[in-house]
């Protein structure tokens, strides 16, 4: 999947696992409401890639930032069930070169894009409760709140409530024409300023807010 400023490519631990190492070097906040991380050395952290770059569910994706040529972040796919038209995306692990640019919401769009054309009808995104610009993140990227799950899980001996977003296919024309009005290069100054904000546009689209963002 490729777009104008990224470019995923299905994770392979020979091409992405130490230039992936290198991008999350030292950014152990990153792993703290995953399943699993922080890795203490790049050979763990190697296994670790070998151990997912197998699995079709979930299914990993490293993320190039064309702007940069540089490969600095990974999502997956999981919890994919084609017979009820489900999908979810998660594991979005973006190092800190990756955050907050143009290229970050070009992958999610990407992936959002390939899930909805691929003819699935739910697009679901679920964070930690507490892990709030992940909520954030969700409402911003135009998935709506659908609620808390309490007690849904332990995580690294932490409870952990789940907070529920999704976008369905209904919404994905709308969804797709604010991503691509955001990610245009008329939506930039010459500074490289946004002129519109993409949870602007994705709000006209989303039919519930969560609470708390």
């Amino acid at each position: 999947m490729a777009g104008r400023y990224a470019q995923l490519e299905p994770l392979n631990a020979e091409a992405h696992a130490a230039l992936l190492f290198r991008a999350f070097e030292g950014q152990d906040q990153l792993w703290h409401y995953m399943y699993d991380g922080p890795f203490s050395s790049s050979a763990q952290f190697h296994r670790w890639v070998r151990e997912v770059e197998t699995k079709d569910d979930p299914l990993f994706y490293a993320i190039k930032n064309l702007e940069t040529g540089h490969i600095e972040g990974v999502a997956s796919y999981l919890r994919i069930a084609p017979e009820a038209g489900s999908i979810e995306v998660g594991s979005i692990t973006f190092g800190p070169a990756l955050q907050r640019t143009r290229a970050a919401t070009d992958a999610m769009y990407l992936m959002m894009k390939w899930a909805f054309e691929a003819g699935y009808r739910r697009y679901e995104w679920k964070c930690n409760a507490l892990n709030m610009p992940s909520r954030r993140a969700a409402q911003r990227l135009g998935f709506s709140y659908e609620g808390i799950f309490r007690q849904a899980a332990v995580v690294k001996g932490r409870n952990r409530d789940t907070a529920w977003f999704a976008a369905i296919d209904a919404e994905w024309p709308g969804l797709r024409e604010a991503f691509e009005a955001w990610l245009s290069p008329a939506n930039f100054d010459a500074e490289g300023k946004q002129r519109e904000r993409l949870g602007d546009l994705t709000s006209l689209v989303r039919v519930s807010s969560d609470p708390l963002t």
